[in-house]
């Protein structure tokens, strides 16, 4: 399946700001099932300093904003070819160890609610944790979003990553795109799970569809949790006292 995505994360700023960095997660690359037939990055108000790849093989664009910026965009469009492989990515590649992905982090540490999920797991969490965009804040862990009640995307693989690692599985977060059959215009980009599996190798799951990727999915980054794998992180000095406000605009269709 050939899929066309156009993205764009743009923010206002109450006051010029003298300072801004970011780090783009931005830019899928072909692998196993997926092949990048054409991707492009264009930046408004700020330039590209270096590209590089991090420690799991993410391809991440520094970009810095010209000082007194009060408004920015970073626009993302491409095409990408994606075959069905019932979820199977295959084998482990990159600069991290498969140990480490066992690792328990801040957004997956496990508490007492997460060890009664450890059973019939994808199911039983999208059961006691329905999807809401109502939570939408990525700082919360797998324990607090199980509290909370209910949770988005990202909420569903940190306590999926949790639980598969508490019951001796390497697990990773995995950001990306997926084109919806009812709908083409999205306001955020998507977010699954995958285990390492001896035999088989990375398996995704997503929770929040009750499913295992297909050839909707485009994967574009990978991490221990949502902070390495977020699609825009960085730093900003001035610009007010209140947050920015951040807009995404993002179509997902098959050509």
């Amino acid at each position: 399946m050939l899929l066309r995505i156009a993205h764009t994360t743009s923010y206002q700023y109450e006051a010029p700001v003298p300072y801004v960095l970011q780090q783009l997660r931005l830019r899928p690359k072909s692998r196993t099932n997926q092949n990048v037939r054409s991707w492009d990055i264009r930046v408004d108000g700020g330039v590209k300093e270096l590209c590089y790849e991090d420690e799991h093989a993410n391809t991440v664009d520094l970009i810095s904003f010209q000082p007194g910026v009060t408004e920015t965009a970073v626009h993302c469009t491409g095409e990408v070819e994606v075959t069905d492989n019932n979820g199977i990515v295959g084998r482990h590649n990159g600069f991290v160890p498969l140990w480490l992905y066992q690792r328990s982090t801040a957004l997956t540490r496990v508490g007492a609610q997460m060890r009664a999920l450890l059973h019939a797991l994808s199911a039983h969490i999208l059961g006691v944790l329905p999807y809401s965009t109502e939570q939408a804040d990525p700082s919360l862990t797998a324990e607090q979003v199980l509290a909370l009640g209910k949770g988005v995307c990202q909420d569903h693989a940190h306590v999926f990553i949790a639980a598969a690692r508490h019951i001796g599985f390497p697990a990773r977060y995995v950001s990306g795109y997926l084109m919806m059959n009812e709908q083409v215009e999205q306001n955020a980009s998507h977010a699954w799970a995958e285990v390492h599996v001896d035999t088989l190798g990375w398996i995704g799951f997503d929770v929040s569809n009750g499913q295992s990727p297909d050839a909707r999915y485009v994967r574009v980054a990978t991490g221990l949790d949502y902070t390495g794998a977020a699609p825009v992180s960085g730093m900003r000095f001035g610009g007010g006292d209140d947050r920015e406000n951040m807009m995404v605009t993002l179509r997902v269709e098959q050509q």
